[in-house]
């Protein structure tokens, strides 16, 4: 599969390497792409960089893991070219990075999720990676027994199950949660949050 890694920061990065390693081509962004060659260059041929634009195009699944405040621009930029496609969304509210976003964000009914879906119209939106430290991302891939658990919610149950895959490719468990209101429920400062727990722990929490 072809994945735009939009943000080629911790997550994306990670991940990103995870899902070449399962055999997927993904093209990493950012607003300097030149910057990403050392990157490119351990990653070897399956790895590619370019432009944010160049991602959506590129990407049959697009990995969104960029900090919130950065969101309402590229929902104004790249949603024509991401229309029907499925957006992998990291992002979390943090007041005091993203500031007034972050409170909007917050305060929105479905959760930072639904805010930043509603900035992309027409686009299969998945809240995933957000909850796990990149180290643990980075270092817990594919462990034997209880695998760590990434927690899911969408509004659009096809493009979860192509998530879960992406998830299980990547060497952890997906966890759907339900509705993409339901990301609110392992967000910053929530019992799932941050703790890397494994797949039948979270499903204990989420789906009990």
């Amino acid at each position: 599969m072809k994945i735009g890694i939009i943000g080629a920061g911790m997550i994306g990065s990670t991940v990103g390497k995870l899902w070449i390693d399962a055999g997927h081509e993904v093209l990493f962004a950012s607003r300097h792409p030149e910057e990403l060659q050392p990157l490119i260059a351990k990653l070897g041929e399956r790895a590619s960089e370019g432009t944010p634009a160049e991602a959506a195009r590129f990407g049959e699944v697009v990995m969104l893991t960029v900090p919130l405040m950065a969101v309402p621009a590229l929902g104004h930029d790249l949603a024509p070219s991401l229309a029907g496609k499925i957006v992998l969304d990291t992002g979390n509210a943090y007041e005091k990075r993203d500031g007034a976003a972050a409170a909007e964000a917050s305060r929105h009914p479905h959760g930072s999720a639904g805010w930043a879906a509603a900035m992309f119209p027409g686009v299969r939106w998945v809240k995933a990676f957000n909850s796990v430290y990149f180290k643990t991302l980075e270092t817990e891939a594919h462990r034997e027994g209880d695998q760590v658990g990434i927690p899911l919610a969408s509004d659009d149950d096809a493009a979860m199950d192509v998530a879960a895959q992406l998830v299980r490719d990547a060497g952890f468990d997906p966890v759907p949660a339900g509705p993409l209101a339901r990301g609110k429920e392992f967000e910053p400062g929530t019992k799932p949050y941050n703790t890397g727990i494994s797949g039948p722990e979270l499903r204990k929490i989420l789906l009990k």
